[in-house]
């Protein structure tokens, strides 16, 4: 006969507990409900800021397309605004191609950007590539002056940087549009973050190989930062494509215009019409959507190989 004391049935001390078994996950559920509730609150506060950037970014945009396309009759300004055109035309177009020579204009543009771009391409990256790879003194002081010019805004030097074009006899030619945008420090600093990336072990190689310091810039570091090159490339070609109070300044001959310059020119001598303005506005953003949209994979790439390093 078995004892009522034996161990074989004595209830175990963590065996089940009368109701235990239905109150216990009560508390994690509620905090697992809790949980998704706060990270589906943060998500959709997240998207909400999205659409509040997007709104302020592309509205203008939008606006100037709508705009552009409006017929003779519809209104430009009045509340409540039009937002959509009734009767979409592209008469306003031609009248631009018409009035001013605006293919003329953008390829003044096209010549300072491509100037604009190659020379921040080479002097960017031989700069970036001896403050990031070669020891000398003043390096930490070099990369102050440069992150300085970052900050200093243009109006501030734009009578010296004037004053220099005169003495070089540069004004009123494209070159002289084009001297402010052959370097900047933003294209300087993203290559010396992307050379800084690269690991040693490579440019050793290439050391015990017998290469010179040209040789491991040219054919091991530069092939390494195509990224880089691309994204200081876009950065180049939209400084240069739109800027307009450098041109302005320097410039006085209407044949060599940019486009943003002839643009405005555009608005205040043949034409009041604010339809004709905002096409003309247009022709001169269409390129730019078309490099980005063309070269966005680079661009992001580039980007990331140029990110801070700390």
């Amino acid at each position: 006969m078995t004892s009522l004391d034996s161990p074989t049935t004595r209830p175990s001390p963590g065996g089940p507990r009368r109701g235990t078994g239905r109150t216990a996950p009560a508390r994690p559920a509620r905090a697992d409900t809790a949980r998704r509730r706060r990270r589906a609150a943060g998500l959709a506060a997240r998207y909400v800021l999205l659409c509040c950037v997007l709104a302020l970014t592309v509205g203008p945009f939008l606006w100037q397309l709508s705009t552009s396309l409006k017929g003779a009759g519809e209104r430009v300004f009045g509340y409540p605004p039009q937002l959509l055109p009734h009767h979409p035309t592209l008469h306003h177009y031609t009248e631009v191609l018409h009035t001013v020579p605006v293919l003329h204009y953008a390829g003044n543009s096209l010549l300072v950007a491509l100037g604009s771009v190659i020379t921040n391409c080479l002097f960017g990256s031989m700069a970036g590539y001896a403050l990031a790879r070669m020891r000398f003194r003043g390096r930490g002081i070099a990369v102050g002056v440069f992150l300085a010019t970052m900050i200093i805004p243009f109006e501030s030097i734009m009578v010296s940087e004037f004053l220099v074009a005169r003495n070089l006899h540069l004004t009123n030619s494209l070159i002289g549009v084009m001297l402010p945008l052959a370097a900047s420090g933003l294209s300087v600093l993203l290559m010396r973050n992307a050379f800084s990336r690269l690991p040693r072990e490579v440019e050793e190689a290439a050391l015990l190989d017998g290469a010179g310091e040209l040789q491991r810039f040219f054919r091991v570091a530069l092939p390494s930062v195509g990224g880089s090159l691309a994204a200081v490339a876009i950065f180049s070609f939209v400084f240069a494509w739109d800027d307009f109070l450098w041109p302005l300044v320097v410039l006085s001959d209407p044949a060599k215009y940019t486009l943003t310059v002839g643009i405005q020119y555009l608005s205040g001598t043949f034409t009041d019409d604010q339809r004709v303005v905002a096409a003309g506005t247009m022709m001169a953003v269409v390129p730019l959507l078309v490099l980005f949209f063309a070269l966005q994979r680079f661009f992001f790439r580039g980007v990331g190989e140029g990110a801070v390093k700390e």
